[in-house]
């Protein structure tokens, strides 16, 4: 069975607690979670498939641990990683940049050889632009904590469940 690690950025603890939803939804023990935070490219190295998740400010910008991993992710190998992503995002408050920090983690990674997975509808979403958003599809799973907390559950489910088959799991 792969190996699955799960690296948060979280300054509210919003991305924490749905890092913890996310490997409960898997069942437990399959996932590793920990803070991106202090991590470096060997603790990412372990695992053959990574969950990545970050929550976007203000108007798009990354998450302070996620800014400061960037010098690491150079030394990660990509090329033999299967990857899927989860943003935190406010479609009202900040209905120009939804998630746009996912988009760029999306973007860093691929970039990089990354194999992605779990890519989620955009249907039931009300925001104007997002960089994680295409083709009709988030890059991972979108979540709004702040505008949407009663569908969060749900979503976190039924896109866990999808890449668990996806991963063959």
């Amino acid at each position: 069975m792969a190996k699955i690690g799960l690296f948060y950025g979280s300054t509210t603890g919003n991305t924490k607690d749905t890092a913890t939803r996310i490997r409960t939804a898997f069942g437990g023990d399959i996932v590793t979670v920990a803070s991106i935070a202090g991590a470096t490219a060997e603790d990412l190295n372990r695992f053959d498939v990574l969950i990545l998740g970050t929550s976007t400010w203000g108007f798009g910008d990354w998450q302070d641990d996620w800014a400061a991993f960037q010098r690491e992710v150079v030394q990660v190998d990509w090329s033999c990683k299967k990857v899927a992503l989860f943003g935190l995002g406010d479609q009202y408050g900040y209905p120009d940049t939804f998630v746009d920090a996912m988009g760029f983690l999306h973007d860093m990674v691929a970039a990089r050889g990354a194999q992605m997975a779990g890519v989620w509808a955009g249907q039931g979403y009300d925001f104007a632009s997002s960089c994680a958003y295409r083709d009709g599809r988030f890059v991972g799973l979108a979540l709004d904590a702040d505008s949407q907390s009663e569908m969060t559950g749900p979503r976190i489910r039924e896109w866990v469940q999808g890449l668990k088959g996806e991963l063959g799991l």
